[in-house]
């Protein structure tokens, strides 16, 4: 086994280690694969960009929290209802014929349960999940971005990926973002506002998905101020003085129930 594949191999039962623990010390690790604890910062600093865990004093935990989002399976079940209930509002935005750009969100995939009753639809996108959920859905005409695939999002991100969207040119965009800082959308991970950033150049409408909970999360990147949206669809329980400021400034918002 190379030194490659040894370390590869090392970060993958570490990150199961934290994510079957959900905390995990770092003196343990250590021990654990008999390394030093600066190589066990290193591959604890790789999986974090990865959006495998996050880095806390002591060790690493695979918990949610204000700065690290949890995992895909972790992203689904939260504010499910409310997210089925934006991607129904934003659903009512599609036109037969259009070709529809959909991102890797758990906030957008509710989307494509919808999107079969306004066939025919061409809809690219980055998201494995969604690829998978529209394959076989007669009347769509499936583009799927390819590049470097991050497990951690089951998602295409990267270079690549955003030069695949620059190829494209799409009616509407449907995108969520992680958190609304300011009056602007972050992203831990700048392969993910890398890739969203094309898809808005390529989009002749953006529509943003952001349930209340983003008011309150903390990015590393920014992706764009929410200005640069023709709609923001969001739930009843987002900050008022957000939503009265966004109309103010001439961006249409739509405020949906929020799921209980």
């Amino acid at each position: 086994m190379t030194g490659r594949d040894a370390q590869e191999e090392r970060r993958r039962r570490l990150r199961e280690l934290v994510t079957g623990r959900g905390f995990v010390r770092t003196a343990a690790l250590a021990e654990e694969f008999g390394v030093s604890v600066m190589t066990v910062h290193r591959d604890l600093d790789a999986l974090q960009s990865q959006g495998w865990l996050r880095k806390v004093r002591g060790g690493a935990s695979a918990l949610p929290s204000a700065h690290f989002h949890g995992s895909v399976a972790e992203r689904l079940r939260t504010m499910s209802r409310t997210k089925h209930r934006l991607a129904a509002a934003a659903a009512e935005l599609l036109a037969p014929g259009q070709v529809v750009m959909i991102d890797d969100s758990t906030t957008c995939l509710p989307l494509t349960r919808h999107l079969p009753g306004s066939t025919p639809l061409t809809v690219v996108t980055n998201s494995l999940p969604a690829v998978s959920a529209l394959a076989r859905e007669p009347g769509v005409s499936l583009i799927a971005l390819g590049g470097t695939y991050f497990p951690a999002y089951d998602a295409f991100m990267g270079p690549h990926t955003a030069q695949s969207a620059e190829a494209y040119r799409a009616d509407v965009l449907f995108l969520s973002t992680t958190a609304v800082t300011g009056g602007r959308c972050y992203h831990m991970s700048p392969e993910t506002v890398q890739v969203k950033r094309a898809m808005m150049a390529s989009a002749a409408r953006r529509v943003l998905l952001v349930d209340h909970t983003k008011f309150a999360h903390q990015g590393l990147h920014a992706l764009a101020p929410l200005t640069a949206f023709d709609l923001v669809v969001t739930d009843e329980a987002a900050p008022a003085a957000e939503v009265r400021r966004l109309r103010e400034q001439g961006v249409a918002v739509r405020a949906v129930p929020a799921g209980r």
